[in-house]
């Protein structure tokens, strides 16, 4: 808690810190799940047009499918939508909450690989966005494995 005591308690970390202030100052209450939802959302659409478009159809989009095969295409795709229903399934029905983490430590590690064929391709701007998502799914795996965890 920000304004509470902190003694007894390490202090709060920078991580800790903008994990509840960010979502303060743009007036978002400041839960978990929001995070949660937006991840997962912004992948399970972008894992649905991967697996079910044809690569010519994503290639105006999304200009890095030049550089795989149709079947590396889908496969990024399903690996996008199994990982969104893996951040939000174990929430909704209680099973395996463990799956949670794992997901959003999946995805993170989907988006090193992204970035490193964005930087290949020379396209910063891909990057950026690479490396915002890779933020939001480390944040969502250390508050769910880390000392905090909610």
């Amino acid at each position: 808690m920000i304004g509470a005591s902190n003694r007894g308690r390490p202090r709060l970390r920078l991580l800790e810190v903008a994990r509840w202030r960010a979502p303060q100052a743009a007036a978002v209450r400041p839960e978990p799940g929001n995070r949660l939802a937006v991840l997962a959302a912004v992948f399970g659409l972008l894992g649905v047009m991967k697996s079910i478009q044809p690569k010519e159809k994503l290639r105006p989009m999304l200009a890095w499918v030049e550089d795989f095969t149709p079947t590396q295409v889908r496969l990024i795709g399903v690996v996008e939508l199994l990982a969104a229903l893996g951040l939000i399934l174990p929430a909704v029905t209680g099973i395996a909450p463990i799956l949670t983490p794992l997901a959003a430590t999946g995805l993170a590690i989907t988006m090193l690989g992204a970035a490193a064929a964005h930087a290949r391709r020379k396209e910063p701007s891909s990057i950026a966005v690479n490396v915002v998502l890779l933020a939001l799914a480390a944040v969502i795996a250390w508050g769910r494995f880390g000392p905090y965890a909610f």
